[in-house]
């Protein structure tokens, strides 16, 4: 087959997408420039996925209008190519060797009219975006094509789409056909915008091999509530998986190449010594550490009591948990958790002599004969800085480390932040048969660190080797793995020689726990190539794409950790195939020429992510924005900590930090969400207060404001309600004493809530009604409604079980504070658990684990079970023939998390639980003679007393709904 040529569209991923003209709605409709169509299709063939994303835009204003295209792709992805059609002509991208587009490049930066076309966007994502001077009335056609190998991770392959069009389209339509010749296991959806009116806009339909997701919203159905804005903001999420049997795998064959899939199920884990080298340094103090300490004591938990592991921890030295290696036993585990959560921050960072102290407990086990036969070894290393103490040359380490390793154990490295050298950690990992990954600062850090452990929790075979018959096959990518995971896969492909026989036949050599073992399968050629026909789910000569992409991506890895020498090679290969494909990679580029002049031409390169150390990252948002006033366009810049600077000091010019009244940057973080403007505060309120330590306290200071009219001083309660803090501090302190922060005045700081106790005092008000901690609705009994308070409570609670159900309610209940710390729901099938905190929810499901926000939107379609959470928080767990069950953050009085129940009548006879035994035959007693408020009710030989009060109903959110319920306490 011949060469791609330059600028022909080429192959898919669909992994996020964002498409718009000029970002905000308003400013969109303002500026004149119209999305009339948006198209993405996507065909997934065999796991390599190619799309194409396609907008035609319409200039309605009557001057000139600059339109913007923007696109984010998967990282893994390589750009094959991009076009833009206006009045006729066709704009292409041309993909040329990096050096030979940067002449090019560097003279159009020089006229101040370029810029890099692709930049880093997010965890997983790069964006692309072009802009182009669109002529009054005149449309213009963007079209972007890119290519990738969809990755299985903890057992599923995972295509996540990015749908912000920011206005609202005619025509809007997204297509993603898969097809899979092992036949799709399962295939799941989520959506992070999808309301129940959008959910008629998306079908799905599969059978054995094939699926065709369609997502085609009709105007109406795009539009907010009320308001003509789009509702279409967020991700699409598929999952799915293949089917696989216990075997050598699967072997695919088409135009003349072949893809060889190999993760044979069935396979006993291999029992294994682990290092957990943890870095405590002072710059890990803070979120950092007590996300590390809650994932360790996580990990710790997950620990086969087949493996062997110890910790090591540092910072300036390092220290050793035990001498030895311990076996994972309930106590030697539980020691570690105390241990772990023990760990403490200071002083600098000393990698090298950490991860020589790992090796040696490991060499030292080694030469005692204290590690099984046939275990594997792993070493974990999680740092957030360069070494800094010790030996701090980093070649002189990653030598170190290699020479003590010295081939016998497999290092991983994580990367916690972005003030780690990334390179320094790949080729750490790299030279020693693990690999990196980068742990982003969020509130979710503890899963990521726990979902890492997950991939390599469980290895299956060690020195995987892959064999074919050399009359057979021409060409090869990396045949041969030091190690393969339970829930991933290995990869394989090749050219086959042009007289190559009938049936191509493989073998796979590993070694299991205690034995060897060879896999062998064979495919006809002929049957393979009869199977990819169908031009609906495939695109032309997709396995040749598939193989150039994947060794592409394999010697661009090897070049890492190759010496001097062997990298040139490696870089002529990568580049030579980079250029036959048209990828876009870290050594091409593709020029983009505009209309405007025949000099005037962009570049889009391949961010590489060990040059993104200092970089501003997107954790939710646009790096950058662009707001519009008219035809001119200001970019607004990221500053460090993500905010724009102008966020930072909104209230007034910026002041030093050492002044008398600073505005106040609590533990790194901008106020901005909560800030007010207010008087002054006193300085006492922050002396001994460093402001600029990341850790620093947060101050809880009054949210106050004066009135520049009355003179007023007002305070904001959490609740919404305010208190004149003016008089009631008055009547507290003589004339004349009244505090410099109760002074109206011109001065200004910025404060963050929540506020002190209100100054002076004030009136006795009646408590207010509070929320039961469960409302259980009866359908069918004598009393409609149980309000449920729990007063005594110890450990975690079996609320309710129901074995014909599949479904198992626990939670923990704090009575000190009258509130749920968690609330965690298990179904059986399909093994799904759903674990609810006050700050998110965490959705489980074959090890891996998804984290939410609360009252951030979401549709999950699982087959037996669909997850639904509105803005108001309320998560529904439902399927058609089970009781649906709801969790609620609930903020109104007696705030926390709550129990909702619904379509109660289907739970059976043999519900069961602290809540479950309402739903057996509950016999109510009469009212009591002397107070008809009171009355008895016996379940189960039980006797409660139960009070006729006045509850919040709190099921249809905040502010809840006054109710007159039977209440019982347990």
């Amino acid at each position: 087959m011949k060469a791609s040529a330059p600028g022909c569209p080429c192959g898919l991923a669909p992994v996020l997408f964002l498409l718009l003209a000029a970002p905000p709605t308003a400013a969109t409709q303002k500026n004149g420039i119209n999305i009339y169509s948006l198209t993405v299709d996507s065909k997934v063939s065999s796991r390599f996925a190619h799309t194409v994303v396609t907008s035609r835009v319409v200039n309605r204003a009557n001057i000139m209008q600059e339109a913007t295209f923007q696109v984010e792709l998967p990282k893994r992805a390589f750009i094959t190519n991009f076009s833009m059609v206006i009045g006729g002509v066709t704009y292409p991208g041309n993909i040329k060797e990096k050096a030979a587009a940067q002449e090019q490049y560097s003279a159009a930066v020089a006229r101040g009219e370029s810029a890099g076309l692709v930049k880093a966007s997010g965890r997983k994502t790069e964006q692309f975006q072009v802009s182009v001077s669109v002529a009054p009335a005149a449309k213009v056609t963007f079209e972007l094509v890119y290519e990738e190998l969809l990755k299985r991770h903890l057992g599923a392959y995972e295509l996540l789409l990015k749908v912000q069009p920011q206005q609202l389209v005619k025509h809007l339509q997204m297509d993603i056909h898969i097809f899979e010749p092992q036949g799709i296991n399962f295939l799941e959806t989520e959506s992070t915008f999808m309301t129940n009116e959008l959910a008629d806009a998306l079908t799905v339909s599969q059978n054995k091999t094939k699926a065709h997701i369609q997502f085609k919203p009709t105007l109406s159905q795009q539009k907010s509530p009320g308001q003509e804005d789009t509702v279409l903001d967020g991700n699409f999420i598929v999952r799915y998986d293949v089917h696989r049997t216990v075997s050598g795998g699967s072997i695919q064959i088409e135009s003349g190449y072949f893809v060889h899939y190999f993760a044979p199920e069935g396979l006993p884990a291999i029992p294994k010594n682990v290092i957990f080298v943890i870095d405590k340094s002072g710059s890990m103090r803070g979120r950092k550490i007590q996300q590390t300490r809650e994932a360790l004591i996580k990990i710790l938990d997950d620990l086969s009591p087949n493996d062997q592991f110890n910790l090591v921890s540092f910072s300036g030295e390092a220290a050793q948990w035990k001498p030895l290696l311990v076996p994972a036993s309930a106590e030697n585990v539980n020691q570690a958790r105390s241990y772990a959560a023990s760990i403490q921050t200071q002083g600098g960072t000393n990698i090298n002599d950490a991860m020589l102290m790992a090796v040696q407990l490991l060499d030292s086990a080694n030469q005692k004969e204290l590690l099984p036969e046939g275990s594997v070894s792993l070493i974990i290393l999680l740092t957030d800085g360069d070494p800094t103490m010790g030996e701090t040359n980093p070649a002189r380490i990653q030598k170190n480390v290699k020479e003590a390793i010295d081939g016998q154990y497999s290092l991983f490295c994580l990367g916690f932040g972005f003030d780690v050298s990334f390179a320094f950690l790949e080729k750490l990992a790299l030279d020693n048969g693990g690999l990196t990954r980068r742990i982003y600062e969020d509130s979710d850090s503890t899963l990521q660190l726990q979902d890492f452990y997950q991939e390599v929790a469980n290895p299956l075979l060690t020195a995987v080797t892959f064999e074919y018959p050399s009359n057979a096959v021409e060409k090869v990518s990396r045949d041969n793995f030091r190690l393969l995971f339970k829930g991933s896969e290995i990869v394989v492909a090749g050219k086959l020689r042009d007289q190559s026989p009938d049936v191509l036949s493989a073998k796979v050599r590993g070694q299991l726990h205690m034995q060897s073992i060879t896999f062998q399968t064979e495919s006809s050629v002929a049957e393979q190539e009869k199977e990819f026909q169908s031009p609906k789910y495939i695109f032309h000569s997709f396995m040749e794409r598939l193989w150039a992409y994947l060794t592409i991506q394999q010697l661009l890895e090897q070049m890492v950790s190759a010496s001097d020498a062997e990298k040139q090679a490696l870089e002529t290969r990568a580049l030579n195939l980079s250029l036959q494909y048209c990828f876009v990679t870290p050594l091409t580029s593709m020029v983009v020429t505009k209309p405007e002049g025949k000099e005037w031409s962009e570049v889009a390169e391949k961010p590489v992510e060990t040059k993104n150390k200092h970089r501003n990252f997107y954790l939710g948002g646009p790096l950058s924005r662009f707001r519009t006033a008219g035809d001119r366009r200001s970019r607004i810049t990221a500053g460090p900590s993500g905010k724009t600077p102008s966020d930072l000091w909104r209230a007034g010019p910026q002041g030093p930090l050492n002044s008398p009244h600073p505005y106040p940057l609590m533990a790194g973080k901008s106020l901005l969400p909560d800030m007010l403007l207010a008087p002054s505060i006193p300085d006492e309120v922050f002396r001994g207060v460093d402001l600029r330590a990341k850790d620093a306290p947060q101050a809880r200071v009054p949210a106050v404001a004066s009135d520049p009219i009355t003179g007023r001083i007002w305070e904001r309660k959490a609740s919404g309600s305010s208190t004149d803090l003016s008089q009631s501090a008055k009547t507290a302190l003589p004339p004349g004493l009244l505090p410099a922060s109760l002074r109206p005045g011109p001065r200004l700081v910025l404060v963050s809530q929540p506020a002190l106790p209100t100054l002076g005092t004030t009136a006795a008000v009646p408590a207010p009604i509070q929320a039961p901690a469960v409302i259980l609705m009866l359908p069918g009994q004598s009393v409609d409604r149980l309000c449920v308070d729990i007063k005594h409570s110890q450990g975690p609670m079996n609320l309710l079980s129901d074995p014909d159900q599949g479904v198992e309610v626990t939670a923990q209940y704090e009575t000190e504070k009258a509130q749920f710390s968690w609330i965690e729901v298990t179904f059986k099938n399909p093994q799904l658990q759903v674990r609810a905190i006050p700050e998110h929810v965490v959705v489980t499901r074959n090890r891996r684990n998804s984290g939410y926000k609360w009252k951030e939107t979401l549709f999950s379609v699982i087959p037996g079970v669909k997850l639904t959470m509105d803005k108001a928080g309320l998560l529904l767990l439902s399927s058609p023939d089970r009781v649906t069950i709801g969790l609620l953050p609930w903020d109104g009085p007696g705030e926390g998390l709550r129990l909702l129940l619904r379509d109660t009548d289907r739970f059976s006879s043999r519900v069961g639980g602290t809540l479950g035994q309402f739903y057996q035959d509950v016999l109510w007693g009469p009212p009591a003679a002397a107070d008809d408020s009171k009355r008895m009710l016996r379940v189960q030989d039980l006797e409660y007393s139960a009070t006729r009060l006045l509850k919040l109903d709190y099921q249809e959110g905040s502010p809840g709904t006054e109710i007159s319920c039977w209440s019982v306490e347990l």
